[in-house]
Order: C-alpha cells, then structure tokens, then sequence
C-alpha cells in the first residue's frame, strides 16, 4: 500500500468518526440510554419508577445510563431534600429534542423489528 493510499484510509477513518451518527453515539453512549429517554418522554420520573418501568435494565446500568445522559445534557437530575432523598429525572431541551429520532426508529423497528428472512 503506498503512502497516499494509507493517508487516504486514515483520512476516511477519521472522516467517519467525526461524523453526525458517530456524534450522536458517543451522545447517548450506553445501549439502554434509548429505553430510558423514551421512558422520560412520558414525563419526568423518580429513580426507581423508571427501574420498575424498564425492568430489563439492572440497576448499575441504569445509573450509569442516566449520569452519562446527564453528563451530556439530555437529563436533568433533580434533588429533594426528603428523608429518605428523592431524586427526579426529566429530559432537558436536547433530550426532548431527540424525540423525533425515536419515533422514526420506533417506526423502523415496527416495520422491520421481527425480520423474516424470506
């Protein structure tokens, strides 16, 4: 392979993980962060109605989920002062923004979701 066949791999490579969809992964980052902005699309919710509501999800990774949406400015994390702590999340303008992405996901997986290979 000459040089300017390795530049230009380096380049497309480079090229792909600067892109839009790439931009959008490291974004929401875990596998579950979908469920969970969908779920809070509902409404805001406390801790352990969105883990009796996304039973799938243990626990550790819907923690970690919902720091990293936080961390990124999809999830607002709101604290009460209560005996025990409450803790409500919610989407933020960016998380709701997401929506529309949902729902075309949400269409694709219905029309496509139980593949029948025919």
């Amino acid at each position: 392979m000459s040089q300017q066949d390795a530049r230009k791999n380096n380049q497309n490579a480079s090229d792909s993980e600067n892109s839009p969809i790439c931009a959008v992964l490291r974004i929401l980052g875990a596998k579950w962060a979908f469920l969970v902005l969908d779920e809070l699309l509902k409404g805001p919710q406390r801790f352990n109605e969105l883990k009796r509501r996304l039973s799938i999800v243990k626990t550790q990774s819907l923690t970690d989920t919902l720091r990293h949406l936080e961390q990124n400015g999809l999830v607002h994390r709101e604290v009460f002062p209560t005996v025990p702590v409450t803790v409500q999340y919610s989407l933020t303008e960016k998380g709701s923004d997401f929506q529309a992405a949902l729902k075309e996901m949400e269409k694709w997986g219905q029309k496509w979701g139980s593949y029948r290979h025919e």
